[in-house]
């Protein structure tokens, strides 16, 4: 299981950053990364809503599981959150990414190696039969690295609001 994995994929650059489960202590920093990736895409994110997610994150019980790319001197580069969904055509349990961010300026360090690695890990743990993400069309350094580790699919996504007819 995730505790304290030591992820080293690749060149020595990534030596110093390992991946590992947040954990309670981490909310500040956790925080501010989660706000990078809100402003990022920007979108609006209230303290009320971000309380929540770290909330579900730190609840065993709560189907969110969050990862931390962590350099050696206990500064978070990257943060990964992700879930179980079930897949009923396959009959199988796939895990879904839904955030994934590296603060700016680790970008090219390797922590985005890393904790896509320990999730495709996490994934095989948990008996999981595919990782899956989406991202926006014109984010063009986060798909370049998407095309190296994994197979882009067909599908298009819809968001449909509830209870609003069309």
């Amino acid at each position: 299981m995730i505790g304290d994995i030591v992820a080293e994929y690749g060149g020595s650059h990534m030596s110093d950053i390992h991946v590992r489960a947040a954990r309670p202590g981490d909310f500040a920093q956790w925080r501010a990364l989660y706000r990078g990736y809100a402003d990022f895409y920007e979108v609006e994110q209230t303290e009320e809503a971000a309380a929540t997610v770290w909330s579900w994150v730190n609840d065993p019980g709560h189907e969110v599981g969050a990862l931390v790319a962590e350099d050696a001197d206990g500064r978070l580069l990257g943060l990964a959150h992700y879930r179980p969904f079930a897949r009923p055509l396959s009959a199988t349990v796939g895990c879904f990414l839904d955030d994934l961010f590296v603060a700016p300026e680790h970008r090219g360090s390797g922590a985005a190696d890393l904790l896509l690695g320990a999730l495709r890990e996490l994934a095989a743990e948990r008996g999981r039969s595919v990782v899956r993400w989406i991202t926006a069309d014109d984010n063009h350094r986060a798909r370049a690295k998407y095309d190296q580790v994994a197979a882009r699919t067909m599908w298009v996504t819809y968001d449909m609001a509830p209870g609003e007819a069309r």
